[in-house]
């Protein structure tokens, strides 16, 4: 495989940005959510991505 494997074609249609936020719990791992950017708040109720610290991996060892 080579990188461009790897990446989406180029395209007029815009991508989707994202943002994170780290949440801290006391009786679980900390999670970092992921969320479009511009979601609503009733798109946040279902379009998240949660991970976790071994979720986690170097870029360099994906390659």
């Amino acid at each position: 495989m080579t990188d461009a494997d790897f990446h989406a074609p180029d395209s007029k249609e815009p991508t989707t940005e994202l943002d994170h936020v780290t949440v801290e719990n006391d009786d679980a791992p900390d999670e970092c959510a992921i969320f479009p950017h511009e979601a609503s708040e009733d798109e946040l109720r279902t379009a998240w991505i949660s991970a976790y610290d071994d979720s986690f991996v170097a870029l360099e060892s994906m390659r």
